[in-house]
Formats: C-alpha cells, structure tokens, sequence
C-alpha cells in the first residue's frame, strides 16, 4: 500500500548524503553490505533518518524481547500500517536472521491466528495498542503480562510502533521501491 501523494525528494545518495544522514548510511553500508532504499529515502531529513535509527538500535538491543518476537511485533505493525515494503523486509529478518518458522511466519502476514500461545499474545496485544493508540485496556494489559511479559515491555511496544510510524508512512509517502534483498518476501 502506499499513499495517493507521492514525495518529489529524490533518494539520496552516497555521493549526496551530509552531516548524520551520512554517517548512518555509511554506519548501515558497513553493518549490512547495503544501505535499504527506505534508508535513503528518510535520509531526505537527518532529523527523521537519525531518529529511526536511534529507536530502531534501542529496540533491537533493550527491548527484552527475543529475535522471534521481535518480528513478530514489527509485522504486526507493519501489516496494520499496510506497509508492503516493510512487511517484506521483516518478513526476510524473520526467515533468513530470527529463523521464524514458516507457519508463524505465514500466519503474521496473513493476520491468522499464532500456534505458539505466547507469541499470539505478544501478537493481539500490539495489535491492540497499535489500534487503540496506546489506550491500553486492563484486560488486555493482564494477558500481555500472564503470557510472561514485563510491564517495562509495554513501553517497548509503544517504541516499536513509534520507529514503524517512522519508516512505514515514509514507504507511504515515497512509494519506496523495494530492495532485490527482500523481494522474495514481496506482499
């Protein structure tokens, strides 16, 4: 899906790219062997480029949440946002780097339901605070954390819906192409 609008900014370039925006290009180039198009369509805004960035790394590393689930948040998201290139790229984390089996896998970009019971209740609750704008419920609340979650992980949800914002409505609003990487994830 992507927005009826789209950005006239061209994607920016290695030989183009300044001051932050530069720096996590090349920081990106150097940790993947590639910089993602959404990457250097963000970099339009080192403001926007670097604030993902920095969300996406605390994410990632203090979340508390393992790789599987993980992806399963960020495909949650995704879908919800009907972000197509985003769902493909998380979809390629999941199967190739978080090893998501195939079923699970299949079952988030569908929106079925999950056979691991703790992972569909990871699933429903970031639905819901996705969908609900953070006006959490105490029921839903009490079943994230009965299925074994923190309440310092509620926050986390909320920051990973936050960097999915981030890099979803920029694929909105750029119609950003997707990379050759992840095209066997394609929605």
């Amino acid at each position: 899906m992507t927005a009826e609008f789209k950005i006239s900014l061209a994607p920016v370039t290695d030989a183009t790219a300044t001051g932050a925006a530069k720096d996590i290009l090349e920081s990106t180039q150097a940790n993947l062997g590639f910089v993602p198009n959404m990457y250097r369509t963000m970099a339009n805004s080192s403001g926007y480029l670097s604030t993902y960035a920095t969300g996406y790394k605390a994410f990632r590393q203090d979340s508390g949440f393992t790789a599987k689930e993980q992806e399963t948040i960020f495909l949650v998201i995704s879908r919800g946002n009907g972000c197509d290139y985003c769902t493909a790229a998380h979809s390629m984390i999941a199967d190739k780097v978080s090893k998501l089996d195939s079923e699970t896998l299949n079952a988030l970009r569908s929106g079925a339901p999950l056979a691991d019971a703790k992972l569909q209740a990871l699933a429903e609750f970031t639905a819901h605070v996705f969908e609900t704008r953070g006006m959490i419920t105490r029921a839903r609340a009490a079943a994230f954390l009965e299925a074994g979650f923190a309440e310092k992980q509620i926050m986390e949800v909320v920051l990973a819906i936050s960097v999915k914002i981030l890099s979803n409505y920029s694929n909105h609003i750029f119609h950003t192409d997707l990379d050759d990487v992840f095209a066997a994830y394609a929605v």
